[in-house]
């Protein structure tokens, strides 16, 4: 899975953080989300879809294959 993410859309709501704090943080200034691991391993997909899912501004998008 690679995961990307769309500055532009994030409104800082940080549920992303709260359930993959490995793969997604936020910078201090305004709250956008920062990605931290593009490619995630598979221990930590399920949380990944779950950030994706459930992210108000839609700004998480997963590719399956890596």
């Amino acid at each position: 899975m690679k995961i990307t993410v769309d500055e532009e859309k994030c409104c800082g709501a940080g549920q992303c953080v709260l359930i993959a704090p490995e793969v997604f943080d936020q910078r201090e200034e305004d709250g956008i989300v920062l990605l931290l691991e593009a490619e995630p391993g598979e221990s930590q997909e399920t949380d990944v879809r779950e950030a994706a899912a459930v992210c108000p501004a839609g700004a998480i998008h997963l590719a399956e294959g890596g």
